[in-house]
Order: structure tokens, then sequence, then C-alpha cells
């Protein structure tokens, strides 16, 4: 049997040492920060191409590209000469991906790439192939050799291939300005998003909201806490500020130790003052981060300084926050 553990830790070993060679092999070309400037200046879109595993990179590149504000297409090499060629505008912008850069495909691809005079660059590990020398643009991902023990699958080239796509599509980003607001409008769904856009406010203002003057009687307290179902009650002052919090954890430690005086008990004697507070605006992640760093399961919601109501973990636990 062989030591599985030390073939992984060789595998990730050989794609790590791949990439320090491609980051370095960055600073022996301008192509890159030229490649960068002409995708920022484009009307149309990038569109990336490979074949085989590349393909598959391609794809993942583009969808990077897409997520992070750069408009971009797939295209299979091989479909692109049966009519997939057709997606290539007069302002598009197209990246080939091969390890070769000498693939059949691409050479049959590349005439007619240069043909729709489109900018053309080549994402390769031979900077000396018919790819590189036929592209405007060459993005070097030097590898010695494949983690395969054969050096035949593709692996670590693959891993050079994606990594260097991430280069690029970051490098855009963030020549772009581009924001978690913005990262958010292109990512409405699942948790990710939600984490980006969801406001306290859109949580919030789903629930009841317990509140009592300061002079309120204990029982109409308890009728509050309980008939609005959140575990708390907002106390407000005379001036119809917020005054304190009363949580049923506070009747409950009062109960232990202020039985004989319950009648004369009122709302502002067992409150906490300044409780802990968000705004209508916050996100909802950052309120389960004070919930979090305070061991506390709701906040008092706030908008313009004034009472506006409650959000609970339940709330942010409904939304898959939590």
């Amino acid at each position: 049997m062989p030591d599985l553990l030390a073939i992984a830790r060789q595998v990730l070993y050989d794609e790590a040492a791949a990439l320090h060679d491609v980051a370095a092999a960055l600073a022996a070309t301008p192509d890159f920060e030229r490649c960068v400037a002409a995708i920022l200046k484009l009307k149309g879109r990038v569109v990336v191409t490979g074949i085989g595993k590349s393909a598959h990179i391609a794809g993942k590149i583009v969808a990077t590209l897409n997520s992070t504000g750069t408009p971009a297409l797939f295209m299979h090499a091989a479909d692109a000469i049966h009519g997939d060629l057709g997606m290539i505008q007069a302002e598009d912008f197209v990246v080939a991906i091969s390890k070769s850069g000498d693939t059949p495909e691409i050479k049959v691809l590349v005439p007619l790439l240069r043909r729709k005079g489109v900018p053309l660059a080549a994402l390769v590990s031979n900077a000396d192939s018919y790819l590189a020398q036929q592209a405007d643009f060459v993005l070097h991902a030097p590898v010695q050799k494949e983690a395969c023990p054969n050096n035949l699958a593709p692996t670590t080239s693959t891993t050079a291939a994606l990594a260097l796509g991430d280069a690029l599509a970051v490098c855009l980003l963030e020549s772009r300005q581009f924001s978690a607001q913005d990262f958010a409008r292109l990512h409405p769904g699942g948790t990710l998003g939600k984490k980006l856009y969801l406001k306290v406010g859109d949580l919030s203002r789903q629930n009841q909201r317990p509140q009592v003057p300061a002079d309120a009687p204990l029982h109409a307290v308890l009728l509050e806490i309980s008939g609005k179902r959140l575990g708390a009650t907002a106390v407000l002052a005379p001036d119809g500020g917020l005054a304190g919090i009363i949580t049923d954890g506070d009747l409950r430690r009062m109960l232990g130790t202020n039985l004989a005086d319950l009648q004369r008990l009122r709302a502002r004697d067992i409150l906490t003052p300044q409780p802990a507070t968000i705004d209508v605006d916050d996100f909802a992640a950052e309120a389960l981060a004070r919930m979090q760093a305070r061991n506390i399961t709701q906040l008092v919601v706030t908008e313009n300084g004034q009472f506006a109501g409650f959000i609970h973990l339940h709330d942010l636990l409904r939304e898959g926050l939590v």
C-alpha cells in the first residue's frame, strides 16, 4: 500500500512550487499589466476558450470574471470551429488557455480569431508555442512538471492556469474599485448574498414591537413580553426615547429577589439601561456579530435614534445566516 499522505503532500508541494514560478514569471514580461489595461478599456466581453481540462479551467475563470464585474463568456475551442465562433463580436477580447499552446484545435482556431481582428491573450505554459507567438498578450504560467507521477495528467498546469486567471480577475476587480455592495448585487442568492445585502430593517419590520412606558407595572411588562413573543420589551421614557430593556431573564432574576415588592415594582425599577442596539440600515450579518460578541439573543433596533423594534437570533437562523 503506498504512503497516501506522503503522495498527497507531494502533490500540494509540487503545485505550490509551480505557483511560485508563475508569480516570478509575471515580473519577466509587461504583458500581464498590458492585458489588464486592455480589458479595462473593453466595450465588449472577455471570451475565454480552451480544450480538454483547459476548457474546465476556462469555465471557472469566466464564472469568476462575471461575478466580479467583468462580463465574460465561455467558448469551447472545439465547438468554436463548428459554429460557436459566432458568439465573438468585434469589441470582444479572447483569452485562450492551453498548456502546450500547440494543440490541433488551437492551431485551427487561432487564424480564425486573427481574421476577426479581436485582441488575443494566450494563457500558456510554453511561451515559445504557436499560440503564444500569435497572441497579442502572453500570460505565462510556467510548469516544470505535472503532479501526476507519469507527468501526463493535467494537475499542476491546470492549477497554475486557474491561479493566473484568478490573479487577472482580482486585478480587474481592484482596478474597477469593485465593492462588497457591487458583489452583493451580482450574488443576491444564498447565504453569501444575504450577508452582503440583507439589512436589519428587512427582518425587524416583520416582528412585533414590544414596548412599555417606564412607569408600567410588573403585570403589564409580563403581558407585553409574553404576548409579543420576542423574549424582551423596550422601556420608553416619557419623551419617547429608549430608557432601557427588560428581558425574560431579567424577570426571572427579579422574581428571585423582590417577591415582597411585586405590587410596587415598575418597569423603570428592573430595566437594563443602555441596551445593545443596532440601526435598521445596518447589515443583518452585523447584528449576528454583535449578538455573538455579547452572548445575547436579541438587539433593540433603532431608526434615526428612536426605538424601531427588535431583531432576534431566530430571525437570523431563519435566513440561514447562522
